[in-house]
């Protein structure tokens, strides 16, 4: 009995643990949490062990002296903003399943929880960004303005014929556009002050994943004297939603 106990006390004992979670989640939206645990007992293993931690339980059946494993779970965060990980309980049954030994362990990991998206029908604080206007690329396109007159080969749109310079030729020609694209946009969370703070920041943050599907530079006023340029990239789109995320209406400008 005494060397069953002694074997269960050190059985969840020297174990550290660290929790990831994705750069990009949601509040009110399930994610993936990755528990890594790391036996730090050189020689001996940990069996049986039954993790719990921010209201989910998983297991791991073995992890062997100075080894790590991981496992997973879905959790749905409430709120955006920071979450940190807290402390998890290890319980275990081993050696002999008739004692539940637990301890607990404070985990690393902190999770940024952006505002969960929401539509609107129309965008009450989108501006255009003054600064810039459409930015001509030189390959050909049909919506930008006229580089160049060619012949016609029989793919164009009709409407691309220039018919009075045709005229004047044997053979059709047509004209020859650049691709424009759509002007950067600003966000301007100031604009809207009537709406409640928490329906603002939901369609910004839909607004700033919809200008990005659209390969649109975007940009974030946060408050008069703040405002993050209007730019493009996953990185700076996870860094408009992490503004979001930990917005506080009542912080002056920097």
């Amino acid at each position: 009995m005494a060397t069953s106990g002694l074997l269960g006390w050190l059985n969840i004992r020297w174990l550290d643990c660290s929790v990831r979670f994705p750069d990009e989640l949601y509040s009110g939206r399930p994610t993936q949490v990755t528990i890594r645990l790391t036996n730090l007992k050189p020689r001996l293993p940990s069996y049986l062990l039954r993790i719990q931690l921010l209201g989910a339980s998983c297991s791991l059946t073995v992890v062997n002296g100075g080894a790590t494993q991981a496992t997973s779970f879905l959790h749905t965060f409430s709120g955006r903003g920071r979450h940190a990980a807290g402390a998890a309980r290890i319980c275990s049954p081993f050696p002999v399943n008739f004692f539940v030994r637990c301890v607990e362990i404070d985990c690393d990991g902190e999770a940024v929880a952006f505002p969960a998206p929401a539509a609107a029908t129309h965008a009450p604080f989108s501006v255009r960004d003054g600064s810039s206007g459409e930015i001509q690329r030189t390959e050909r396109g049909i919506d930008g303005d006229m580089l160049t007159i060619a012949d016609y080969t029989g793919t164009e749109p009709l409407k691309m014929i220039h018919w009075r310079l045709s005229a004047r030729h044997e053979g059709f020609k047509v004209k020859e556009l650049g691709t424009a694209r759509n002007e950067p946009v600003i966000i301007d969370l100031t604009a809207a002050a009537a709406l409640p703070l928490e329906e603002r920041l939901s369609f910004a943050a839909h607004q700033i994943n919809h200008f990005s599907r659209e390969n649109r530079a975007v940009g974030l006023k946060l408050a008069a004297g703040r405002t993050i340029p209007a730019a493009s990239g996953r990185s700076h789109r996870l860094r408009l939603l992490t503004e979001l995320a930990l917005y506080d209406a009542t912080q002056p400008a920097a």
